[in-house]
């Protein structure tokens, strides 16, 4: 069973910064991590390898600076890292960024599955995984919050709902997004830890997956960011303490609705 895990590298803050000009994330200097839900892809991916055998690989597409991403991905236990960077891959939006991650798969070529995580905490789209699935040409199932089973090149999945859960079967390859109820990520080892500061990374430009350069970066992106703006700061609460305070409270909402 041949494992691809597509995870990407956000700011761990939520004091994020913006290019007032180019419009996008300041990356630079700010302290970053693994997808929150990437990490329970990554469990998934490497619970299925201790199963039925073969390897994970992590994929990703980012600056210089996401092979940390990587490295910390191969502590937790996953056998290859790949990164895609390029300068001509600046301004993608989902699309040209699924384009992109679907060219380094081709390239990767024997795989079985692929798992992403449900959405990003940057992006929140959650475009990006069905977005390689239909690049790729290969079933795709989304909110994943069960693999029941793996036999005979079909897998078997609870698809989480509103209201509880579809089971739906897939050909493999196929690629998976999942949601945090699907396992708890492990934490690394220390073997691990060190063969993540030996393992090279390999590092791919867009001319080596043979991307298209009209599809990548701004040029392939299908949406532009016109205008970029922060979320006014909350007012502070009021406590009502004391006699009285329910009708302080009554009061006050009466005032508030007006």
């Amino acid at each position: 069973m041949n494992i691809i895990v597509c995870i990407k590298q956000v700011p761990d803050t939520a004091d994020i910064k913006i290019d007032p000009v180019a419009k996008r994330l300041l990356r630079e200097g700010i302290k970053s991590m693994i997808n929150p839900f990437d990490m329970y892809a990554i469990e998934e991916g490497l619970r299925l390898k201790e199963k039925l055998g073969g390897k994970v690989t992590a994929l990703t597409m980012g600056p210089p600076q996401a092979e940390s991403a990587l490295r910390e991905a191969v502590s937790l236990g996953c056998d290859e890292a790949i990164l895609i960077s390029d300068g001509a891959f600046t301004g993608s939006d989902t699309l040209a960024t699924s384009y992109a991650l679907s060219c380094a798969i081709k390239k990767i070529k024997d795989y079985d599955m692929i798992f992403c995580g449900k959405q990003s905490l940057d992006g929140d789209t959650a475009h990006v995984g069905p977005g390689i699935a239909g690049h790729l040409n290969i079933p795709q199932i989304v909110n994943v919050r069960k693999i029941q089973d793996i036999k005979e090149g079909r897998v078997t999945a609870h698809r989480m709902t509103e209201y509880g859960y579809d089971v739906l079967e897939a050909e493999l390859p196929c690629l998976l997004t999942v949601v945090k109820d699907i396992n708890v990520p492990r934490l690394p080892s220390l073997k691990g830890k060190m063969k993540a500061k030996s393992t090279a990374i390999t590092v791919w430009k867009a001319a080596d997956i043979q991307a298209e350069e009209n599809r990548i970066g701004a040029k392939g992106s299908a949406t532009e960011v016109w205008k970029v703006t922060t979320s006014p700061a909350r007012p502070q609460g009021k406590i009502f303490e004391g006699e009285g305070a329910v009708d302080q409270l009554v009061l006050t909402l009466k005032g508030l609705m007006k």
